[in-house]
């Protein structure tokens, strides 16, 4: 049975369909940036991991902005190569690192999308838990949401345009709505100071730049690459920022208890209601989650149909939400955040600033281009020797072991998201000075079908 003619091809030997608008990429990221992990995860930006006190709610604010903007760009950049190509996320990585070695990448997104999807499953379930108490265990929350979930993945390109017409508008009024009932509380937002600024700031983007391995999903069926761009930047920005702001007003309410954040929510006037709308659209955080796993097993796999891949991918986020552990989320974050900002650095350097968009190799074919793991590892280790704490104690006593042998101390203003790309950028950008980089013949990039015609 072949896929319509305006939805995602079953397999990668077809090219897909370029019809998603600025307005539909919009919606589709600003829903993104709006999650129920926001509101209580803005307890990490209030008191980041290793910070000796809590940050003032102003310098915050900055954070979640400067951060929002530096990672959402690093999004936006990603998602213009796959506009170009055609290609999704991790079939594009082969035109980096080569057929073979894009295996390594996406294993690591295939893992960490896997946790995601059963991560969100687990907040669906709790929230409407939240609203409704006892009355539908939580088993019942996962399971409908799973199969929510997977009737997403089956017609993607329907999803995000379902999301623009009718979803995007209910989320907004719900905002507005809540971000009103909690500043008439009048929580208290004094005290604090500027010290864990940086720190922060690496929260946030580590936040955006966690959508980066997925970006070229749905960015390959946008009209193009400007369209592409703008929609992840401007949809998934303002929407985070307000997302963190809310959770930062909130949890001021709460005593900065995480744990009891979405009661703020659900005490206001008519809170259940809108409350409740934030939780049903929170099935599009697990239906992308689901829906890039399959895409980057299509990498791995590329003549299995998406839908098989979709719906064992659902059935086993759905078993996985019933036992996770929830309390690594913090250090989950960072660890993404260290793995795929230094490699969006070597793939934007390589790709718009040393003529890889001439030469862009997507095939199975395409030839191993170990050089271009060297900047990345470095950029990864340049990242945990600037970071704070990750949180997990046995890893940071390794790179605290690494600062102590190199004689490197760690200031507060000091960025490990920013140190890693420009790490990572760097030495590409030199290695590629000093010999241009291999990886296939000269040829076009930007024609829609080739990963299919490579074939």
């Amino acid at each position: 049975m072949a896929a319509a003619a305006d939805e995602v091809p079953l397999t990668l030997d077809q090219a897909p369909p370029q019809s998603l608008g600025v307005f539909d990429q919009g919606a589709f990221w600003a829903n993104l940036g709006v999650s129920l992990l926001g509101f209580s995860g803005a307890l990490y930006l209030l008191e980041p991991p290793g910070s000796a006190g809590p940050l003032a709610v102003p310098a915050a604010v900055l954070a979640a902005v400067i951060g929002s903007l530096v990672g959402t760009v690093m999004v936006g950049l990603a998602a213009v190569p796959g506009a170009r190509t055609g290609a999704p996320a991790m079939v594009l990585l082969r035109g980096l690192f080569g057929a073979r070695l894009s295996y390594l990448p996406t294993v690591l997104n295939i893992v960490q999308m896997l946790g995601w999807g059963a991560f969100e499953l687990w907040v669906i379930a709790t929230a409407a838990g939240a609203i409704f108490g006892d009355a539908v265990p939580y088993p019942v929350w996962v399971v409908a949401a799973g199969v929510l979930t997977v009737a997403l993945t089956i017609r993607p390109l329907g999803a995000i345009r379902l999301l623009r017409r009718f979803v995007t508008a209910g989320v907004v009024v719900a905002m507005v709505w809540l971000a009103v009932a909690l500043v008439r509380e009048r929580p208290d937002l004094a005290g604090g100071d500027w010290h864990a600024f940086a720190a922060a700031t690496d929260y946030v983007i580590a936040l955006s730049v966690s959508w980066v391995p997925v970006a070229a999903d749905y960015a390959r069926h946008s009209r193009s690459g400007r369209a592409a761009f703008t929609g992840v930047v401007w949809g998934y920005t303002i929407a985070q920022v307000a997302c963190l702001v809310l959770g930062i007003v909130a949890l001021r309410l709460v005593a900065g208890d995480a744990g009891r954040v979405w009661d703020a929510f659900l005490a206001v006037p008519l809170g259940a209601l809108f409350f409740g709308v934030l939780v049903l659209r929170e099935a599009d955080q697990s239906f992308a989650n689901v829906y890039s796993t399959a895409m980057s097993l299509q990498n791995l796999m590329p003549r299995v149909d998406r839908r098989i891949f979709s719906t064992v991918i659902g059935v086993l986020t759905t078993a996985v939400a019933l036992l996770v552990d929830v309390n690594s989320y913090g250090a989950f974050l960072s660890v993404i955040g260290a793995v795929f900002v230094p490699m969006f650095a070597v793939l934007a350097v390589d790709y718009f600033l040393l003529g890889g968009a001439a030469r862009w190799d997507t095939s199975e074919r395409a030839p191993s281009r170990w050089a271009m793991t060297v900047p990345w590892l470095l950029g990864f280790a340049a990242y945990w020797l600037v970071t704070a704490t990750s949180t997990v104690t046995w890893w940071d006593g390794i790179w605290a072991a690494a600062r102590e042998a190199l004689g490197f101390h760690r200031q507060d203003w000091m960025n490990a998201a920013l140190a890693a790309f420009l790490v990572a950028g760097l030495l590409t950008l030199l290695a590629g000075r000093v010999a241009r980089p291999g990886g296939g013949a000269a040829r076009p990039a930007g024609e829609p079908g080739e990963v299919g015609a490579a074939r």
